[in-house]
């Protein structure tokens, strides 16, 4: 199902100020409760009704062999990802010659752009993780590298996205 279609007044379980900020700007009648746990947990709490829906990955569900618990994968328009979301980062000493070139061979350079990206536009808005800040950005199979970012208030009520297109050398100035 996705948030659309649920009916006002849903209860959604959620830690995440980004997605409360985007859920409640999809319907200011949600009740967005604060929910952590494991994924079994979460789904413990979906089947006692004690919320109407949440929202987990889809990557973890995969890793888990639970993917009959997906009932819909929301797209861009519909809920745009934490910048930097799957992503993973290792930092080395300045100057390791050695561990830079084992850590090169590690390196996927479109993400790396992607990456760079929206950790750009996150910078360029002061951001952090009690910030509803959300951006994607992606290489596509025309060479041109897309990018969508978004910032709201908690309760839904402002929601500013924008998008740009160019090249994948203009990564940061994009973001």
């Amino acid at each position: 199902v996705s948030p659309q279609d649920l009916p006002d007044g849903s209860v959604i379980g959620t830690a995440s100020l980004r997605r409360q900020a985007q859920l409640l700007a999809i319907n200011p009648t949600f009740k967005c409760v604060n929910f952590r746990g494991n994924v079994q947990t979460r789904l413990k709490k979906l089947q006692e009704r004690i919320v109407d829906a949440t929202l987990l990955a889809k990557a973890g569900l995969n890793r888990m062999g639970m993917t009959e618990h997906i009932t819909e994968v929301l797209e861009w328009d519909v809920m745009l990802p934490a910048v930097a979301q799957g992503a993973i980062g290792i930092q080395c000493r300045e100057g390791d010659d050695k561990i830079t070139r084992f850590l090169d061979a590690l390196n996927c350079a479109n993400t790396k752009v992607a990456v760079d990206c929206e950790r750009a536009f996150l910078a360029a808005l002061d951001g952090n993780c009690r910030t509803p800040i959300a951006g994607q950005a992606k290489l596509q199979e025309d060479g041109k590298l897309y990018f969508e970012g978004l910032i709201a208030k908690v309760d839904g009520t402002t929601v500013y996205r924008t998008s740009r297109v160019g090249s994948p050398d203009d990564a940061v100035k994009l973001g």
